[in-house]
């Protein structure tokens, strides 16, 4: 890794697998600001501010990202440990992903931050056999079969440890 690149330190973030009526998951696309041709896709969520805890983070980020504060949130899915580079800085994030249920299918994203606003561009409301099928980068990788084994099986009795990601 580049010794130019700043940290932004160890950060808890809280990301939601969030379901329609259809059980569609809601994926939010983005890209490095500098380079729009690397892109990807993933669930909302984002960084647990000082005092506010993983349920808050959760509720507020769909907020500011999608427009929905209908939601029905629970239980804890998976964890994550991701590290890579993104705006210039190093990222290093211990992913929390909660389900989320919502009967809304409008989205507003004039919530989003600064940072949203130069990276983020879509919204899309994804079926398991579309996830499954698109050569397109998704996070995480495996989403697909997560989703598939969530939706045959239900929730985990206790949350998965996913692989880590590492850019």
């Amino acid at each position: 890794m580049a010794e130019d690149v700043a940290s932004v330190g160890l950060r808890l973030t809280a990301r939601v697998v969030l379901l329609d009526p259809a059980d569609r998951i809601l994926l939010v696309h983005g890209f490095e600001p500098a380079d729009r041709a690397t892109d990807w896709w993933f669930t909302p969520g984002g960084g647990v501010r000082p005092g506010e805890g993983l349920e808050q983070a959760a509720r507020r980020e769909v907020a500011e990202e999608t427009g929905i504060t209908d939601l029905d949130l629970g239980p804890w899915l998976w964890r994550r440990r991701s590290t890579f580079t993104f705006a210039g800085r190093l990222w290093d994030n211990d992913e929390r992903y909660v389900l989320g249920r919502t009967r809304t299918t409008r989205l507003d994203q004039s919530g989003r931050t600064a940072l949203e606003r130069v990276s983020t561009d879509e919204l899309r409301w994804w079926t398991e056999a579309e996830l499954l099928a698109t050569d397109q980068t998704v996070y995480p990788p495996e989403l697909g079969e997560l989703l598939g084994a969530l939706l045959e099986s239900g929730p985990p009795p206790v949350p998965l440890v996913l692989d880590p990601q590492n850019e």
